[in-house]
């Protein structure tokens, strides 16, 4: 709005200049017909002045030509700032609302990693402890009762599974560089192998939300390694530099355009960016074609 008051009060400046110039030139006229009237001998007005009055008209011209160009300048930034903003607001509003699911799901990990280990899983070990007492008891076998407690015990093993895979024991425990040392061990088969590497003691603990949101940061780009990448050996290192927790990941696999990773959808690089940005940390990610890809995370130590 200002803008436009300056556009205003410089159109009205160049008007005022414009009548000075008009009534100069009339006064000159006036002038001029009285020299005729008292002299005949002077016809017309002075060049000197039509050279003025000329420079007056060009120079309006021109600084209305400026103005417009200023206000046309100062007009398209304030748009483009806008723009801007607008954008940031909304990739905010996108990252908490992913933050916030994120947060929701991590809380519900939690309560039914705890329902089944504490409750579920409890009740099928109470239920097979019982049926192998009742068995000794009145020393019965039979392939019932061998299959039933083959089929307990099978409960009890997907229970636990499921339990780590939800809230990792392991993590709760003892800790993320223990539970990154179990998870790089588990994810190890005939086809990749996952190489560990920490500067930390496998002791050190951090807080417990740190911690979870660092170790599904990593169990998520470990999927992407195995389902995507066609690597055979992967590598993660833990370190801290300067208050802040490193992670590096890399692996030889057939990696991929960088330029086209925003367009990449199944990666879920919008959770774990969203994740990293949370606690201010960042993210780069180095890839070709044949050359494997390189993942470096940074993120503040939680105080």
């Amino acid at each position: 709005m200002s803008l436009f008051r300056i556009f205003l009060f410089s159109s009205l400046l160049i008007s005022l200049n414009s009548s000075l110039a008009a009534s100069q030139q009339k006064t000159a006229s006036e002038k001029t017909t009285i020299a005729v009237a008292e002299n005949s001998q002077e016809n017309s007005t002075s060049p000197s002045e039509n050279i003025r009055n000329k420079q007056i008209i060009s120079l309006s011209i021109v600084l209305v030509i400026l103005l417009f160009f200023l206000f046309y300048f100062f007009y398209q930034n304030n748009k483009l700032k806008q723009k801007i903003k607008r954008k940031e607001i909304k990739q905010k509003i996108l990252l908490n609302v992913i933050n916030a699911a994120i947060d929701s799901q991590e809380v519900e990990r939690k309560k039914i990693a705890s329902f089944l280990h504490d409750n579920i899983n409890s009740l099928v070990s109470s239920v097979g402890l019982h049926l192998k007492t009742f068995t000794t008891q009145n020393n019965i076998e039979s392939d019932e009762i061998k299959k039933a407690k083959a089929i307990l015990q099978e409960a009890h093993d997907l229970l636990r599974d499921a339990s780590h895979d939800l809230v990792p024991t392991l993590l709760v425990r003892f800790g993320l560089i223990y539970a990154l040392e179990d998870l790089c061990e588990r994810n190890s088969n005939s086809h990749i192998h996952f190489e560990f590497s920490s500067a930390i003691p496998t002791k050190k603990r951090y807080t417990e939300k740190f911690e979870m949101k660092l170790y599904f940061i990593v169990t998520e780009l470990f999927n992407n390694i195995i389902k995507h990448s066609d690597a055979q050996k992967a590598k993660i290192s833990l370190s801290e530099k300067n208050n802040q927790f490193l992670i590096v990941i890399q692996d030889n696999g057939k990696g991929f355009e960088t330029e086209k990773l925003n367009h990449v959808e199944g990666f879920g690089l919008n959770r774990i960016r969203a994740r990293i940005k949370k606690y201010k940390g960042t993210i780069s990610i180095t890839s070709k074609k044949g050359e494997g890809t390189f993942i470096k995370i940074q993120v503040p130590l939680p105080l």
